[in-house]
C-alpha cells in the first residue's frame, strides 16, 4: 500500500481522536509562538515542542488504517 492510498483509507476511531488532539495541540502551540506579546523563554520553548509533537501525532494518526483482509487472501 503506497502513502497516498494509505492516507485515503479509512482511519480507526482511536486514531481519528488522536489526530484531532494532535491538531489542537499544534494549533495551541502555534498560537503561543505567534503571540504579539513578550513571553518567557520557557513558554516559547514548550510551545515549540507542543507544535512539533502535535504535528507528528497528526501525521502518524493519519496514516493508520483499518485492517481489512484483501479479497484475494484465503481464509482458513
Amino acid at each position: 500500500m503506497n502513502v497516498i492510498a494509505r492516507a485515503k483509507a479509512p482511519t480507526p476511531k482511536f486514531f481519528r481522536i488522536l489526530r484531532t488532539v494532535g491538531l489542537a495541540l499544534a494549533a495551541a502551540g502555534g498560537t503561543i509562538l505567534a503571540a504579539p506579546v513578550s513571553l518567557p523563554a520557557l513558554a516559547i520553548t514548550l510551545a515549540g515542542y507542543a507544535t512539533l509533537v502535535g504535528g507528528v501525532m497528526t501525521a502518524v494518526s493519519q496514516t493508520a488504517v483499518k485492517d481489512e483482509p484483501a479479497e484475494d487472501d484465503e481464509v482458513n
